[in-house]
């Protein structure tokens, strides 16, 4: 049994396609499939049920796939730590962010982080807080920018806080109160949100801030995509409230302060259980990298 073949089974679990997963792993579909082809034949049985249009997991492969993943985390760590002693870092680092990071710049942040290891491969996931506080207590993420509301810590993890910052009202150029220099929530009551899906701790501290103010609104739109967000006010089918460095220069957009309006905080996440050299040293070009406070 080889590194490779678990690393490809992985894959295909993961996206439940043959064709992806090579591409995700860097080989020809059929190199892939050869090899997975190759340990079911070892193992002998099948690991994965497939047609030309559908890939499932067996049960066999469901309970392969626990062991082969500890298996490759260890083997990989092995390598990291093994080259860590004379200076040069390699392995995976899973770095988690939600999609509305303003206390970081994570392309320069990244970009100095590689320069300096260049070895260490870089896997960037984008999820809501809520749900990368639970990876990174997991061991599946390795660091975490989390954006919650004031006054709110992550429990479970290590982390650290980077800046707070109050949002701002985000209208269209068309709006009606785009002319406004501030608003109160109370102005905004009776308009069209746009938000993120409920529940999720982007969308808390709007929800907090209204409830406080003993206001209700009228969240229409809900996504996980700030850009789709961004272009369903733009196109002046709804409001925003967001932090202000989220809107994008040179678009139909108008950020006006909001009195009362909610404030998030962003934090750092990690785990001090077992990091990897990998894992640390990122997490020391984050904070080195964090914005001055706002």
């Amino acid at each position: 049994m080889e590194l490779r073949q678990l690393r490809y089974v992985l894959a295909v679990a993961e996206t439940r396609n043959f064709t992806r997963a090579a591409e995700q792993c860097y080989v020809v579909q059929s190199a892939l499939s050869h090899q997975i082809k190759t340990l079911e034949d070892e193992l002998g049985v099948r690991l994965f049920a497939r047609t030309s249009r559908r890939v499932e997991l067996t049960a066999a492969g469901e309970a392969f796939l626990p062991s082969a993943r500890a298996c490759l985390e260890a083997a990989e760590r092995a390598a990291a730590d093994a080259t860590a002693t004379v200076g040069e870092l390699r392995g995976p680092v899973t770095l988690g962010t939600i999609p509305t990071v303003t206390a970081l710049d994570i392309p320069r942040a990244l970009r100095a982080f590689h320069q300096a290891h260049p070895a260490v491969r870089v896997t960037l996931r984008t999820a809501p807080s809520d749900a990368l506080i639970a990876d990174v207590a997991a061991g599946a993420v390795d660091i975490a920018v989390l954006g919650l509301p004031e006054n709110v810590t992550p429990t479970g993890v290590q982390s650290a806080e980077l800046a707070r910052e109050r949002h701002v009202a985000v209208v269209s150029t068309e709006h009606r109160l785009a002319g406004r220099r501030r608003l109160r929530l109370a102005d905004l009551a009776d308009e069209t949100f746009v938000d993120f899906t409920a529940g999720t701790p982007g969308r808390a501290q709007s929800d907090l801030a209204f409830e406080a103010a003993g206001l209700q609104r009228d969240v229409t739109f809900e996504s996980m995509s700030i850009n789709l967000i961004l272009d369903l006010v733009e196109q002046n089918l709804a409001v925003a409230l967001l932090p202000p460095a989220i809107i994008r220069p040179g678009t139909d957009l108008v950020a006006i302060a909001v009195t009362g309006g909610p404030t998030r905080s962003e934090h750092l996440a990690w785990s001090e259980f077992n990091p990897t050299p990998a894992a640390t040293a990122l997490l020391t070009v984050l904070r080195a990298n964090a914005r001055p406070e706002r």
